[in-house]
């Protein structure tokens, strides 16, 4: 909890709201207000100032899957990113196969060092990925280098989460942690401290991973998004849509940048 406390996060318990059998009582601990140059995310208010939905593009390369801004929708209390089949030829990729969404907050708003914390639910399902992350790189900004910092489930197994981080493109970073549940059957919320020379994972505020080498310097944007893959059937399983649409929800996303 050293972590936590570093970046000044305060805990309060709130009132059991919208609970289910399977979510983290964890998640009820977080004071769900925006932090002094941070924010809270409430998705039961929807889609926060900050940030947009990606429309009408596709990633490329392991991505199988078109954005679109329609495949993030708003109910009970939570943000879905969906995922399904394409109707027809994509009208940004016509070789993409599936229709998946991602939230991001938009270019103007970057955040540096602190605490990320997500409360947030994976979807289930062989060759796709659901995720929380902090991205900056040329892809948006041509001169801008390429770092990031992953939380990742793959849906081929989700009892484990995938801890994983780039600095000016160099990557490998992975580590695969052992949740002890099925992150896809309730609500549990992970985090990562960012600190000029760590990353440190938290899994329902316990510390589970730490890293020191080669750290992420950039400011970044706040990214989650919901994919199928392709050309990585080693890394995801091949993508089985036998039970699509399948969805990643989301309750809250929250920063409270270091001091």
């Amino acid at each position: 909890m050293a972590g936590l406390f570093a970046v000044g996060v305060s805990v309060m318990t709130l009132p059991a709201a919208n609970v289910e059998a399977a979510d983290s009582p964890y998640c009820a601990t977080v004071e769900q207000v925006a932090p002094e140059g941070g924010f809270f995310f409430d998705f039961s208010k929807k889609m926060p100032k900050e940030a947009v939905a990606a429309h009408g593009w596709t990633n490329g390369a392991m991505f199988d899957t078109n954005w679109y801004k329609d495949n993030i929708t708003f109910n009970s209390k939570r943000m879905q990113l969906n995922l399904d089949n394409e109707d027809g030829p994509g009208w940004s990729d016509p070789t993409v196969n599936y229709s998946g969404a991602e939230f991001r907050t938009t270019t103007q708003n970057r955040y540096h060092y602190g605490l990320y914390e997500v409360c947030m639910k994976p979807a289930k399902s062989d060759g796709i990925v659901s995720s929380f992350f902090t991205y900056t790189g040329p892809y948006d900004e041509p001169k801008t280098q390429w770092d990031e910092i992953d939380i990742e489930f793959l849906g081929k197994d989700t009892t484990k989460a995938q801890f994983n981080y780039f600095t000016d493109s160099k990557g490998n970073h992975e580590y695969l942690c052992d949740l002890g549940f099925d992150a896809s059957e309730g609500f549990h919320v992970y985090a990562f401290d960012w600190q000029p020379g760590s990353i440190t994972w938290y899994v329902d505020g316990k510390e589970v991973y730490k890293a020191t080498d080669n750290i992420p310097v950039t400011p970044s944007m706040v990214m989650a998004n919901l994919w199928a893959g392709r050309g990585v059937d080693e890394w995801l399983n091949p993508v089985d849509d036998s039970n699509f649409p399948v969805q990643a929800e989301y309750k809250w996303m929250k920063f409270t940048p270091a001091k």
